[in-house]
């Protein structure tokens, strides 16, 4: 009797071993079912990510103004950050003060000028006179020497008059480059966004001194949104840049967003960490880019897992994947 128990129960275990195999070997069919592409398809898991713009300040100083908030939009060329332009402001006021100075300096020195002009004009034509004169024997060698003296006397006065004028000028052309200078500088303590674009980070708070390249916000492009997926070559090799593509987000199962191949990588990898499965891992794959085209839904956002899908044979439908 003892013997028959254990047979029985060496059956009935065998049959559970086999119902659960069974079972095992169902389920991995039907995930395999699930997770299959029609022919002509491709897929691949990524994660939504988008160009990232750091507004940073050109020149250190503090921090005045943050005018945006993590999630806020923001336009192209809006302010969004200020630094302190009180020195910059006071130096400017004192840069056009000297340019007005410089200005005065100038037209003083083009007046002495002139009525140096008109008395070597005289100290000319009354040499003229003394060397005829002198040639007929009515100026004396005295005579002659003082009013050639004179002459050469406001030559020199004329050139130096001249030369102020030229000094007064080059001053003001100095000045007016600071003056530009100093509106560059105040012009890019007013931080503005290159791009259209969500602020994503606000790095650093009203007070805070600011150096060189401090780096005050981050923007993100929501016009240039991409997932990364990775292909083995036997795929990767016949997708042509701007192939049409779809992205599906888990988030999102309900839309399908319109994508295209941006960028197909030229030699293999290994396939990133982030990918779990570590067969999955070990294997030499191929970086493809799908860029999103339609980026007008407010749930999009950088970090979002999905899949990708790419349409490898044009003749293929879109409603076979998509039922």
């Amino acid at each position: 009797m003892a013997e028959k128990g254990n047979v029985l129960k060496k059956s009935v275990v065998i049959v559970a071993l086999v119902l659960l195999a069974g079972g095992l070997v169902f389920y991995l069919y039907i995930s395999k079912d699930r997770n299959a592409v029609p022919q002509g398809f491709v897929m691949g898991n990524g994660r939504l990510e988008a160009i990232e713009v750091d507004i940073a300040a050109k020149l250190a100083g503090r921090l005045a103004e943050v005018l945006v908030k993590e999630g806020d939009f923001c336009e192209k060329n809006q302010i969004v950050a200020k630094i302190d332009t009180t020195t910059l402001s006071a130096q400017l006021k004192q840069a056009e003060a000297e340019v007005k100075r410089s200005m005065q300096a100038r037209k003083t020195a083009l007046s002495m000028l002139e009525g140096v002009r008109s008395k070597m004009d005289l100290a000319g034509k009354e040499l003229e006179r003394s060397n005829a004169l002198f040639a007929k024997g009515i100026y004396t060698q005295q005579e002659h020497d003082r009013v050639r003296t004179t002459k050469q006397t406001y030559n020199a006065e004329y050139a130096a008059a001249a030369s102020s004028v030229a000094e007064a000028e080059n001053a003001i052309e100095a000045k007016l480059a600071l003056v530009e200078m100093l509106k560059a500088e105040i012009n890019d303590c007013m931080l503005k966004s290159p791009i259209k674009g969500r602020v994503m980070f606000r790095l650093a708070e009203p007070g805070e001194v600011m150096p060189n390249g401090g780096k005050v916000l981050t923007i993100i492009d929501l016009t240039d949104i991409y997932m990364n997926i990775y292909l083995p070559e036997r795929y990767a090799g016949g997708i042509p840049l701007g192939d049409e593509a779809k992205v599906v987000l888990d988030a999102i199962p309900d839309r399908q967003f319109a994508a295209r191949v941006a960028y197909v990588s030229e030699k293999a990898q290994f396939t990133p960490k982030e990918v779990e499965a570590t067969e999955e891992r070990q294997m030499l794959v191929f970086r493809v880019k799908i860029r999103v085209e339609e980026f007008n839904d407010p749930r999009l956002k950088p970090g979002m897992p999905g899949v990708s899908y790419i349409r490898l044979n044009p003749s293929a439908k879109w409603t076979e994947l998509f039922k």
